[in-house]
């Protein structure tokens, strides 16, 4: 006799698994808006399968790029292996902007806040810790502008995302001189006076209106 209950939940299992390897190929191709139709068309599923497990864009989102986010942090924890603070520094705004450039639905991700998904948002609060001890390490070190401000980042992230949508594929290594004069301007001894940075509060506003809008296009 066979149990039947068992065989739904490996069916339910493998859609799942489906759902998600499609939406991750599919969010890195297209961005994060793409219809959800669309992603349960070519994983082989039925609309009603794919939102009875994700009921919202937003927890799709979260279960697709979960296991990026867990990378992105591990990115902070290694920068701040490196022995040069000033390097260390440089090196994960670099492959922060990479991680951006090589999924389009993770450039749009890095920019949003997911305040219901637990675990996302912890990985996210892991790696903005050790960035700011990343960023504290390199002041001292001498290397990085003493006005610098952990609110730049998501100014970065938001500027590299503009750059991305606009060029696209007709200069897809365009970031890649942007993040240079980023860089360049980062450094302590090309220091100007800079106008005052956004508030923190500011900034988690600008990365909760950003996930509105894209759940707007659900």
């Amino acid at each position: 006799m066979t149990n039947e209950g068992a065989g739904l939940r490996v069916d339910a299992e493998r859609n799942r698994q489906r759902i998600i390897a499609t939406a991750r190929e599919i969010f890195a191709e297209r961005g994060i808006d793409v219809p959800m139709e669309d992603i349960a068309r070519r994983a082989g599923v039925g609309v009603g399968t794919l939102y009875r497990r994700y009921p919202t864009r937003a927890d799709l989102v979260t279960a697709a790029f979960e296991a990026k986010m867990t990378a992105y942090a591990e990115v902070a924890r290694d920068a701040l292996a490196d022995p040069d603070p000033w390097s260390g520094f440089c090196g994960y705004v670099e492959r922060i902007c990479a991680m951006q450039a090589g999924d389009r639905g993770f450039t749009t991700v890095l920019t949003m806040s997911f305040p219901m998904a637990k675990r996302f948002e912890a990985d996210r609060d892991r790696a903005f810790a050790d960035f700011s001890a990343l960023v504290d390490r390199a002041k001292a070190a001498g290397g990085l502008r003493a006005d610098f401000v952990t609110e730049d980042l998501p100014l970065f992230l938001l500027a590299n995302a503009g750059v991305l949508a606009a060029t696209a594929d007709a200069a897809p290594d365009a970031w890649r001189r942007l993040v240079g004069y980023l860089l360049q301007a980062c450094a302590a001894d090309a220091a100007r006076p800079l106008p005052d940075p956004p508030a923190p509060r500011q900034m988690y506003r600008a990365m909760l209106r950003a996930t509105k809008s894209q759940r707007a296009t659900k």
